[in-house]
């Protein structure tokens, strides 16, 4: 995702956690986990090859998918749910970044499964609008795709409304996010579990020092 928000500027202190109460429950032990990259991003961005790495560390036997996303967010949602049709839905889990905490968001509103959402796009429609045409992958800018005015549409379209378990996701928004506002993340995501970083950037570079939490929120 890079649509610019006001930048917020990084605070020192070491990253707090607020939260609303969680299931009391464990969440079962999971099978499979789904990883959803961001706007111009792609498989190969840092905290998915370092999700890739930790389930051959440590849970070889968890089916891993992180699928590249086609431009068009109807085409990405398709692949997904084509993706996870014969996944168990109560031994799954879902962990998406920037735009694809938006689609992680879907998809946690059609399973129930154990979420976590890195910085999520709240209203990409509105912030993607400002760029409709050729783009570059990060990873590879010799990688480009077209971004079309008719995707700002397919991005209303599957906006979610209210929650139906905000008990199965948490937020990680980080104040430092140079792209996205964090108190709109924070307003957005309320009701769920929330680790709020008092500094940090959009693409998390601190990611490692909390994986291990993320990693016990979903049961993995």
């Amino acid at each position: 995702m890079t649509s610019p928000a006001s930048p917020m500027p990084a605070a020192a202190s070491a990253p707090t956690t607020v939260s609303t109460p969680a299931s009391p429950d464990a969440p079962a032990r999971r099978t499979h986990l789904l990883y959803l990259h961001g706007f111009r991003s792609s498989p190969r961005s840092a905290k998915a090859r370092r999700m890739a790495r930790w389930v051959q560390d440590h849970r070889p036997d968890l089916h891993f998918a992180s699928p590249q996303l086609p431009p068009s967010p109807r085409d990405a949602l398709t692949l997904v749910r084509a993706l996870i049709q014969d996944w168990p839905v109560d031994t799954m889990a879902v962990m998406g970044s920037s735009l694809g905490g938006f689609y992680a968001t879907q998809v946690a509103q059609l399973t129930g499964a154990r979420t976590v959402l890195l910085n999520p796009a709240v209203d990409p429609a509105r912030d993607l609008s400002n760029y409709i045409g050729e783009q570059t992958c990060w990873q590879d800018p010799s990688e480009h795709f077209y971004f079309r005015p008719e995707f700002v549409g397919e991005l209303r379209e599957l906006a979610v409304g209210e929650i139906a378990h905000p008990d199965r996701l948490m937020a990680v928004v980080a104040k430092g996010d140079e792209v996205l506002d964090w108190r709109e993340m924070a307003a957005r995501y309320a009701d769920c579990r929330i680790k709020l970083l008092e500094g940090s950037d959009h693409g998390l570079a601190d990611f490692e020092d909390y994986l291990d939490e993320l990693t016990a929120f979903l049961g993995l």
